[in-house]
């Protein structure tokens, strides 16, 4: 199983990494968040002092087209919100 699926880079996930030291990442669903906090020091070589974790359900979506009405789902996902020690960072495009 692949605990970290990718990084949240949004406006307000740069705002609380700058204040807070936090970062988010969308998960695994089935991640716990021992295995979230190892996954994320095994990566970045980091402390973690907390994990926050939050379940999203897909929404319905409706669009119109020629055909008619196309009804559907988003992905339902899980969003891991780490805290990391004082002083501590992680850099995204550091492999880049």
């Amino acid at each position: 199983m692949e605990t970290l699926k990718k990084p949240v880079v949004t406006e307000k996930m740069t705002r609380l990494a700058e204040k807070h030291q936090q970062y988010a990442f969308k998960v695994d669903k089935r991640a716990n968040k021992i295995q979230i906090r190892t996954a994320v020091e095994a990566m970045y070589g980091v402390t973690v002092e907390s994990v926050n974790t939050m379940r999203y359900a897909g929404n319905s979506r409706n669009r119109n087209t020629k055909g008619g009405l196309v009804r559907g789902r988003t992905d339902s996902f899980k969003k891991a919100i780490v805290t990391l020690k004082a002083g501590e960072s992680i850099d995204y495009y550091s492999g880049l």
